[in-house]
């Protein structure tokens, strides 16, 4: 069972890190929920500074579609259903409590090459 979290948790370490959201954005997740509408509303405090030419809340969604597949988010519920909003998972949360600087480390030069070639040409 313990490797088994072990993986789990270096799965969601590595999603987190690569994805194009800032801290804000996960410690906001810890408070309420967001969709994607909302940071693209909102990109400038969202958004890493390197990811700021994402301007399709698609490519959003895409992203919080990965990051609910690794176990780091998950859909807000309502009396409806499931909503267009996410939040925080209790495995993002650890992550996040465990790896204070994780979002915080400078990315190289090719990896911010490959994301911007990844949103630029992603099929939608």
């Amino acid at each position: 069972m313990l490797l088994i979290d072990q993986k789990i948790f270096r799965r969601a370490k590595k999603g987190m890190r690569n994805c194009p959201f800032n801290l804000f954005l996960f410690q906001s997740l810890l408070e309420s929920s967001l969709s994607a509408d909302d940071v693209i509303l909102d990109k400038s405090r969202y958004l890493n500074q390197e990811s700021m030419f994402i301007n399709n809340s698609s490519l959003i969604e895409n992203e919080f579609l990965k990051l609910i597949k690794i176990g780091v988010l998950r859909r807000e519920v309502d009396g409806q259903g499931l909503t267009s909003k996410v939040r925080m998972t209790p495995i993002g949360r650890q992550v996040l409590e465990k790896n204070s600087d994780l979002l915080n480390k400078k990315s190289t030069l090719i990896k911010k090459l490959m994301s911007c070639l990844k949103f630029k040409f992603y099929p939608r």
